[in-house]
């Protein structure tokens, strides 16, 4: 199984789209990758049970699970030691392209097929291997992705084999043209604590994405582990809407099943195969984000600020806005759908308080409404709609 606990591990002791694929024929526009960072087992009552908690992406699958991801209404990323077992230092094109071809040869059909894994936060020597293999992918089975996932911005030069964040971010890119990017940002401590490199983190992967014109993936928290805590249903909503609000295009849980190892602790599913609350919380939150999906996909991300308690290096509010002023402490995104009108995604960025969202505008607005995120409608913005819980987020359309 692939697991990410040794880079938390590491972590611990060093420093203690619109990519989019149809998820069935109906609702082509619909499908939003929502994945569990693992690797289930080929098992249809399992996965039908990830399908059940609003997961679209199955993860990691081996190519005979594919047709068991097809019958539970998910995709795969296919995970097979032809694709993914190189030294990545020193590739082989010849020996590399005969894998990959016999890979795809043999999923190349299947309509379960999201991508194809390559490896998870490679130092940047890797990456004109990883370059390599990509294109033979990106060549033999267009449109699909060849996955890597990076690391995250608390990583050591060390770790990145550049000297800092930014260049290891801009070299990936340069160098293995990827068609979607993804990270993982954990920033959930016990006790409480939150690590604002968080939204940093979410900031430079935008600004990447869009200079780039690539959509990204969020891969964050779900397991309590080493001195992370066990995430609540406010800590799931605050993940999954701040990375929405910075127009994140796919999410990942770490982790779906809680690993056998180490002090893993509630996560979705428990190492006995029971699920817990964390899945009751998952499945809410992840269902909201499905209701959202048709338009969220629409939106391209404007300007991302926050209100409040600003993350040093990061930007408020100012003249050229939509957004004018709004009482407490809130993450803000700015997106233009495609048919030329504004939206704005508001997140509560308390993990405890309740609050009123009460936006005052640089310009007059003639109309407010809500997104809703249960059943995907407009809605009036007024009385009882216009609160936030903990973590939660919100979707106006504006009208001028």
């Amino acid at each position: 199984m692939i697991t990410r606990f040794g880079f938390a591990r590491r972590f611990f002791l060093c420093v203690l789209c619109v990519f989019a694929v149809s998820s069935n024929a109906e609702e082509p526009q619909a499908f939003f990758p929502v994945m569990a960072w693992n690797s289930p087992p080929n098992d249809l009552a399992v996965l039908k049970q990830m399908r059940e908690c609003g997961l679209t992406v199955a993860g990691f699958v081996t190519p005979a699970t594919l047709d068991n991801c097809q019958a539970a209404g998910l995709k795969g990323i296919v995970s097979d030691a032809r694709l993914s077992g190189y030294d990545w230092t020193n590739v082989d094109p010849a020996k590399a392209r005969e894998n990959v071809a016999a890979v795809i040869k043999e999923v190349r059909n299947h309509a379960a097929v999201y991508g194809y894994y390559l490896r998870d936060e490679p130092s940047a020597g890797y990456f004109k291997g990883l370059a390599t293999v990509s294109d033979l992918i990106k060549e033999l089975h267009p449109g699909v992705w060849p996955y890597i996932n990076l690391f995250p911005n608390y990583a050591t030069p060390g770790q990145l084999g550049t000297p800092d964040y930014a260049t290891y971010l801009e070299h990936f890119v340069a160098t293995c043209k990827p068609p979607v990017l993804s990270y993982d940002h954990y920033a959930l401590y016990q006790g409480g604590g939150f690590n604002e490199a968080y939204f940093v983190n979410l900031d430079q992967m935008r600004a990447v994405a869009v200079k780039n014109g690539l959509p990204f993936w969020n891969i964050v928290q779900s397991v309590g582990c080493l001195n992370f805590r066990e995430v609540t249903r406010a800590d799931l909503s605050f993940e999954v809407y701040t990375s929405l609000a910075y127009g994140a295009r796919g999410i990942a849980y770490f982790t779906y099943f809680s690993p056998a190892v180490g002090n893993f602790r509630n996560g979705p599913v428990d190492q006995f195969g029971h699920t817990t609350e964390t899945w009751n919380s998952m499945r809410f939150v992840n269902l909201q984000v499905e209701k959202l999906a048709p338009t969220l996909l629409r939106l391209k991300s404007d300007r991302v600020y926050h209100l409040g308690k600003v993350p040093k290096g990061l930007a408020g509010a100012d003249d050229k806005s939509l957004l004018k002023s709004a009482p407490g402490n809130l993450l803000v995104g700015e997106f233009t759908h495609d048919d030329g009108t504004r939206y704005v995604m508001f997140v509560n960025k308390d993990f405890a308080a309740n609050l009123v969202l009460q936006p005052q505008f640089n310009k007059p607005v003639k109309a407010i409404q809500i997104v809703s995120p249960y059943s995907g409608r407009l809605t009036a913005f007024e009385g009882e709609q216009c609160w936030l819980a903990p973590g939660q987020g919100m979707l106006l359309k504006l009208t001028f």
